[in-house]
C-alpha cells in the first residue's frame, strides 16, 4: 500500500478539521488515520492525515497543488510525504558504538524504514562497525581547522543525497551554518534528561548531584547547544552505589531506546515542530 501523509498546522479556528477531511473525501481518498491536536494555550491547531494513495485517480502533483489552494485559504503550514520513498540517513559518531549498533540493527530488521548510505566520524574507531555491515565509512579528523572538517561533511551529505542526519553520540558541536542548513533534519541524542545537565559530562555531573534518576533526550539540533526541539525522552532509576561509569553503563540502554524512537517518529512523518516544541503523533498499527 502506498500512503500519502499530510502534516499541517494553523492558528486555531472553526472548521479546520472538517475542511481538510472534506477535501480528501471529495477526492475519493480512504483516510487511514486522522489525528488532530489543539493547543489551547497557543491557540494552535495541528493535524496529521494518512491516506491510502495506492489507486488514486490523479498525479501526486495534482493532489498537492489542489491541497495547496485549500491551505492558502485556511492559513495552513503543511507538508506532504509519500510512504514509498525511503529516506537516506547519515549517521555521525565519535568513539561510542552502542547507539550506532542499535540504529543499524533496527534498520536491517525493518523497524527503521530508511537507507544508511554512509557513516561519518571524527575518529577511526568505529570503522570496524561499518565494515561489519559493509557501510562506507568516512573519517574526518578535526585537526586545527574545524570549519574545513565540517565543510567536508556537508559536501558529503549533499553528494550522497542525505535526508536525515543522526548524531549517534557524535561528540562535536555543529556550527550555526550547519544546523541552519539542516534545520529539523538533524537528530541528536543527549545523555541526560534535558534541560538538566546540558553540555559535556552529564553522567559525572549527575553523580556529583546524587540524582535518583538519569535520562536521555533526543532532539533536533539547533545552533544553541542541547536546546533544540525535544522529540523523545525517558528516564531510569539509579541509586547511590553507582559511580559515574556505572551511571554511563545504565544509561546506554535508555539512550538507544530514546534515539531509536525519535528517529522512527521522524521517518514515519509523525512530528510537527512549532516554535521550540514538537507535537509527536502516535499511530497504532
Amino acid at each position: 500500500m502506498i500512503k500519502a501523509i499530510f502534516l499541517m498546522q494553523a492558528d486555531d479556528s472553526k472548521g479546520l478539521l472538517a475542511s481538510a477531511v472534506d477535501f480528501f473525501y471529495g477526492k475519493g481518498f480512504n483516510i487511514l488515520h486522522c489525528q488532530q491536536h489543539t493547543d489551547s494555550y497557543e491557540q494552535r491547531f495541528f493535524m496529521r492525515i494518512e491516506l491510502d494513495a495506492t489507486q488514486m485517480s490523479m498525479t501526486r502533483k495534482e493532489l498537492e497543488d489542489g491541497f495547496s489552494e485549500l491551505a492558502c485559504r485556511l492559513g495552513f503550514e503543511w507538508s506532504c510525504h509519500w510512504s514509498d520513498y525511503r529516506m537516506r540517513m547519515a549517521i555521525l559518531v565519535s568513539k561510542t558504538s552502542h547507539c550506532l549498533y542499535d540504529l543499524i540493527s533496527r534498520q536491517l530488521e525493518g523497524e527503521l524504514s530508511c537507507e544508511i548510505p554512509l557513516i561519518i566520524s571524527n575518529h577511526p574507531d568505529m570503522e570496524r562497525v561499518a565494515n561489519q555491515f559493509r557501510i562506507p565509512y568516512y573519517y574526518f579528523p578535526i585537526g586545527d581547522d574545524k570549519e574545513a572538517q565540517e565543510m567536508k561533511i556537508r559536501a558529503l551529505l549533499k553528494r550522497f543525497d542525505i535526508d536525515l542526519v543522526v548524531l549517534a553520540r557524535y561528540m562535536q558541536i555543529l556550527s550555526p551554518a550547519f544546523t541552519e542548513e539542516w534545520k529539523e533534519r538533524i537528530i541528536n541524542i543527549h545523555h541526560a534528561f534535558l534541560p538538566a545537565f546540558q553540555g559535556a559530562n552529564p553522567y559525572l555531573r549527575a553523580y556529583q548531584r546524587g540524582v535518583k534518576m538519569i535520562g536521555a533526550t533526543a532532539h533536533y539540533a539547533s545552533e544553541d547547544l542541547d536546546q533544540g526541539p525535544i522529540i523523545e525522552q525517558d528516564v531510569v532509576r539509579v541509586n547511590h552505589e553507582l559511580t559515574p561509569n556505572g551511571l554511563r553503563e545504565v544509561g546506554k540502554d535508555c539512550e538507544r531506546r530514546v534515539l531509536a524512537n525519535a528517529v522512527k517518529a521522524h521517518l514515519e512523518h509523525r512530528i510537527i515542530v512549532y516554535k521550540n516544541r514538537t507535537i509527536v503523533f502516535t499511530v497504532e498499527r
